[in-house]
């Protein structure tokens, strides 16, 4: 299968996963994700206020704000707990919207493993009976895998971020970014159904070299999602859940297709 190939079948997979999930109802899995949003603002929402109470505290006592004594001082001390409030929200959206791809594979992980499995058994029409240890070691994997295409990515950022100073060559980081992070995501979606075939991590990555296209294909989706601004993240974690069956889909038909030599 070539790079074109694979990105037509890795993108398609998206609007044939949808009808799937629809057919064989399986839209309860989307309560999984808003879960996960539903704890992650939270606990968001009570480490800036807990870690601005404590910062505010240091900056009082290094600054000695209770022994200012001139005329507006009180709107001086308000201020700037404001703006350490406000540097620590930026801070965290900052934070989430970078990593926050990564921590819905690695927190969601479970459920992937889960409906990864019950979409293969649909397809095959073959009901597999629950096997805990395989589940655990699915798990296992997916969260192995994504902390290292995690630090792969990173090192690549950092390479592009170099890149991007130099004329010209600076204009496409941008858009080599985003084919990156696509890339890596599809790749983590993908290994699911390669680790039920018994392909050892080398093996996936070899076959994920080899194919380009199909994971750049089945991740850009959510890629995009999560660019979107404020929102990016939240909406991401449902279409996780599209990524995982069209990944599922995807890589099923291409490695049929393979071993049908097409």
């Amino acid at each position: 299968m070539n790079y074109s190939q694979g990105f037509r079948l890795g993108l398609k997979s998206y609007s044939v996963a949808f009808k799937f999930i629809r057919v064989n109802r399986l839209g309860w899995y989307f309560i999984f994700p808003l879960i996960l949003n539903v704890l992650l603002f939270s606990l968001g929402f009570y480490s800036v206020i807990e870690w601005g109470d404590i910062i505010i505290q240091n900056l009082n006592e290094l600054m000695d704000v209770d022994s200012w004594d001139f005329w507006g001082a009180s709107f001086v001390a308000g201020s700037i707990k404001w703006l350490v409030w406000i540097i620590l929200r930026i801070l965290f959206f900052l934070i989430y919207a970078y990593l926050g791809g990564y921590i819905i594979l690695i927190l969601l992980s479970p459920v992937f493993a889960l409906l990864s499995e019950k979409t293969e058994s649909i397809l095959s029409g073959v009901q597999t009976p629950f096997d805990a240890k395989q589940f655990f070691k699915d798990i296992w994997r997916g969260v192995v895998l994504a902390i290292r295409n995690l630090l792969v990515e990173m090192m690549f950022t950092l390479l592009l971020f170099i890149l991007s100073f130099i004329p010209v060559v600076g204009w496409f980081t941008a858009i080599v970014l985003v084919i990156l992070s696509a890339y890596f995501y599809g790749f983590s979606f993908l290994d699911y159904s390669f680790e039920r075939r018994r392909f050892n991590v080398q093996t996936s990555v070899r076959y994920m070299r080899s194919n380009k296209g199909l994971a750049i294909g089945n991740g850009l989706v959510f890629a995009l999602v999560l660019m979107i601004p404020f929102i990016g993240v939240s909406l991401a974690g449902f279409f996780s859940i599209i990524s995982v069956v069209g990944a599922t889909i995807a890589a099923r038909t291409a490695l049929e297709e393979e071993r049908d030599g097409i």
